[in-house]
């Protein structure tokens, strides 16, 4: 057996990794960030950790976090935990024409965050059916593995960094923000993205400006998701209606 055929099945697994790299810049100072926060707010460092670990849904566990803080019901912290992760729901049907045949999927879909799937959503249909799987899951346990392991960083060590480098309190939550503007500038290109991601963001401002902060994430997502559709709906018709004439 040629060495070429025995590492080749290590390739997808690989590739996903190095190509989610440069997810981390905005993955673990956001980490830290939450580490830190957490055992601001009570919780000890195994507890940050394993939030990060099992529930691994950014803005909904800094969420998460303030709300049990704060003594809020737990059915409330769930409801409203669930309410900003309803986003999931427009990515996969997305994701879902490029997913190659396999059980493990459903387990993987636990990795999903936005920059995973922004990234995904881009490198899937570029790669054959066989190497997906293992494309997506050494990008997706890339950026988990950051994560957890900036959150430790943060509960463990956080207060210290913060102190010594004070600065570093005012750029860490603003690694995130800028992470997604990175995955989202190019798609402008296009002109249903365009006008998908303009609802998506003017949305978003209008409404944490009414002081609705809380929904305005899920909300603005809704309304840029079913902007894209009709406009791509529209499209389609359009292509209809112009070959129909064609053939008359």
């Amino acid at each position: 057996m040629s060495l070429q055929a025995a590492s080749s099945p290590t390739r997808p697994w690989l590739t996903g990794m190095s190509e989610a790299i440069p997810l981390l810049g905005g993955y673990v100072p956001v980490a830290i960030s939450f580490g830190l926060i957490a055992t601001q707010a009570g919780f000890s460092a195994w507890e940050a950790v394993a939030i990060s670990t099992l529930i691994y849904a950014g803005a909904s566990q800094f969420l998460f976090v303030g709300m049990v803080a704060a003594g809020a019901p737990l059915w409330l912290v769930v409801a409203m935990t669930l309410l900003i992760n309803l986003r999931h729901v427009v990515y996969a049907p997305n994701l879902a024409p490029w997913l190659s045949a396999s059980r493990l999927w459903p387990w993987l879909m636990h990795g999903l965050t936005d920059q995973i799937f922004a990234l995904a959503h881009a490198r899937l249909p570029q790669l054959p059916a066989a190497q997906r799987l293992g494309w997506y899951t050494g990008a997706a346990l890339l950026a988990w593995l950051s994560w957890i392991g900036g959150t430790a960083l943060g509960a463990l060590a956080g207060g210290e960094l913060v102190a010594r480098w004070a600065l570093m309190g005012e750029i860490l939550p603003f690694a995130l923000p800028a992470l997604f503007l990175v995955l989202v500038a190019p798609r402008f290109t296009s002109r249903r993205w365009s006008l998908a991601l303009g609802l998506t963001i003017v949305s978003a401002l209008l409404l944490t400006t009414l002081g609705l902060t809380n929904v305005a994430v899920p909300l603005a997502a809704a309304c840029g998701a079913l902007c894209f559709q009709l406009v791509r709906f529209g499209h389609a018709r359009k292509s209809e209606h112009t070959q129909g004439e064609h053939h008359e």
